[in-house]
């Protein structure tokens, strides 16, 4: 195992995490088996199942699960095979009329995942079977919690209560604690990074490299105007004082949350919430980010755009919600090249993992920090 004790060295003295931690299969193996298993961790998003009856499948840890949406709304998630041959039950996103069904054998699931039907289980036409009682084989469920429309899941089943262990975040911005509307087609986007999930979230934790990489965005959101965000374990990034949106040329502007504090007229945050999800919060909108990683040196980045309003959802606003949608299209589009450039610079033997600037690097060493910590369980 890697002696990482020096990444949590203090700020001055400390290194940031070695090559290794971004290019060792090995290392990336671990990372998968301690801080995505035994932390909360994101897989999606509730519009991917918006009504009753929608199921959207997906790996994640080389598990197959399935998304469900309950029919009072809540979300389900579920390992993705039939209790009985372990045939995977669903192919592809879709809109159930009916139970969950396996295809192999047509052994059928409510959406809370209780298994209802065995067809033939005891011969032609014998659909019971006193061996396997129904109630002993249902789905096996994995814990989840949706919070701000993202899904999240603790596979190891042992972290704390997401609304524990993520309630120094939540309690920062118990003001946004108001419905999201997704602003629609037009409000997704995704890039596809050569390089590991790691390097995106120290990105996006920082303001350092604006005046550098995001010229455009630092004229009139300055590097000056930015502080540092890490007071609390498992979250870290940075905030700004002069957002100020322009999206129409007629001054229009999206509705705004209710009853924001003042703090918000010109501010907004931007956070990493460990291990992969950045979130970004402004008075009229919010966007996630789900970081999936693909190997050591692939990333898939899903960003979701939502609105205060479901009057921003209109026809009236579709031209203010693509502006905004290429906004950040644009900025986000804008640290491809770095992210991609550190990757490569993890294959240099004499890069130590860096110097941290004591100042400006803050919320990206707390990140290291965590993982190291992380990864040393």
């Amino acid at each position: 195992m890697l002696d990482l004790s020096n990444v949590s060295a203090p700020i001055e003295r400390a290194n940031g995490l070695p090559n290794a931690c971004y290019i060792d299969e090995q290392i990336y193996q671990h990372e998968q088996d301690t801080l995505f298993r035994n932390n909360w961790a994101a897989i999606g998003f509730g519009k991917d199942v918006a009504s009753p009856g929608m199921v959207k499948p997906l790996s994640f840890l080389d598990i197959p699960m399935i998304m469900v949406r309950t029919q009072n709304g809540d979300i389900n998630v579920f390992q993705n095979v039939c209790r009985h041959r372990g045939m995977i039950l669903v192919d592809a996103p879709q809109q159930l009329r009916g139970p969950i069904t396996c295809p192999y054998h047509a052994w059928s699931y409510d959406l809370d995942g209780n298994l209802r039907k065995t067809p033939h289980i005891g011969g032609p036409n014998v659909d019971t079977l006193d061996s396997v009682q129904h109630c002993d084989y249902p789905l096996n469920k994995v814990r989840s919690h949706v919070w701000n429309d993202i899904v999240f899941v603790n596979v190891g089943g042992d972290a704390p209560a997401f609304t524990t262990q993520m309630a120094a975040l939540i309690d920062r911005w118990h003001e946004f604690n108001q419905p999201l509307y997704h602003g629609g087609a037009d409000s997704s986007l995704s890039f596809d990074l050569a390089c590991n999930w790691k390097l995106a979230v120290e990105n996006y934790c920082e303001a350092y490299h604006l005046p550098f990489i995001h010229p455009a965005l630092n004229s009139y959101s300055r590097l000056e105007d930015h502080y540092n965000i890490l007071d609390h374990d498992n979250y870290a990034g940075q905030g700004t004082t002069v957002y100020a949106p322009q999206v129409s040329d007629t001054g229009a502007r999206f509705p705004t949350f209710d009853k924001l504090s003042s703090k918000w007229d010109t501010g907004a945050e931007y956070v990493a919430l460990f291990p992969n999800v950045l979130l970004g919060v402004h008075k009229d909108h919010y966007f996630n980010i789900l970081l999936t990683p693909d190997g050591t040196g692939h990333t898939h980045e899903q960003i979701e755009l939502y609105y205060t309003d479901p009057l921003a959802l209109s026809d009236d606003y579709a031209e203010m919600r693509a502006t905004n949608t290429r906004m950040w299209q644009t900025v986000f589009a804008e640290d491809i090249s770095v992210v991609e450039g550190m990757q490569k610079g993890r294959k240099a033997p004499a890069y130590d993992g860096g110097k941290f600037s004591a100042v400006m690097d803050e919320s990206t060493y707390h990140f290291h920090k965590w993982v190291a910590r992380e990864l040393s369980v």
